[in-house]
Order: C-alpha cells, then sequence, then structure tokens
C-alpha cells in the first residue's frame, strides 16, 4: 500500500516543527524528549521519501546521515567527499579560486602589449 505523498509531506512539516520545540527546549545533554524527536523526523522523512517515490518515481535530494557506515573505518571518507566535489548534480555552488578565469585580465594585458589587437577583427562595443 503506497502512502500519499501529500499526507506524508504533512507529517514531516509537522516533525520539523516537534524536532525544533524540543530543541529550544531542550533540559540537558540527553534530553529523551530531543531524542524522541529525532526519531519521529526521522522516521517522517523515511516515510515521505518513499511515498514520493512510489507515486512518482522522484526522491529527495537528501541522505539521512545514521552514523552507522561501517565503511568508514577504512579511512576514506575524505576521499569520498572529494569524489563527489565534481559531480553537485547540477547546483551552483560559486566558483573555486582556481576554476575562476578572468579574461578581462587577458584582454587588458593584450591590449596593453599592443600584439593582440592590431585593429584587425576588432569588435567595436559602443554602438
Amino acid at each position: 500500500m503506497s502512502a500519499d505523498p501529500r499526507a506524508a509531506l504533512s507529517l514531516l512539516v509537522s516533525a520539523f516543527e516537534r524536532h525544533l520545540e524540543a530543541c529550544s527546549g531542550r533540559r540537558g545533554e540527553d534530553d529523551p524528549t530531543v531524542a524522541a524527536a529525532y526519531d519521529d523526523l526521522l522516521d517522517a522523512f523515511e516515510t515521505y521519501d518513499n511515498a514520493l517515490y512510489e507515486a512518482f518515481g522522484e526522491m529527495t535530494p537528501l541522505d539521512v546521515y545514521t552514523g552507522d557506515d561501517s565503511d568508514s573505518e577504512d579511512g576514506d571518507d575524505e576521499d569520498d567527499l572529494d569524489e563527489d566535489d565534481d559531480d553537485d548534480g547540477g547546483v551552483y555552488a560559486g566558483l573555486d579560486d582556481e576554476d575562476f578565469d578572468d579574461d578581462s585580465d587577458d584582454e587588458d594585458d593584450a591590449d596593453s602589449s599592443g600584439s593582440a589587437n592590431d585593429g584587425a577583427g576588432s569588435t567595436d562595443r559602443s554602438r
């Protein structure tokens, strides 16, 4: 039986709100209210993600971190993060310094040397 994604989303939003309330009223390091809200939020998210997939074949772009990653013991966590740097799923996150190429500097350098722009093929940009 598939869950209704709209109803699952409503439950997820409510779980976020309960988690926020529990965190803001936290009573100590191991507050059971916060732990319960955390678990409820996790369950609500998984229910929503599954309902979304069953109904539309789509998933959220979020992964749940459980801390149980058995592969992390081999020390390759940093390598895994580096591999994902170039695969951002189409989300613009800005340019790194090494990726930034200021073409205007190249044109200024060529103009100051006098060799790159001798008038042939130049474009009048004042129009």
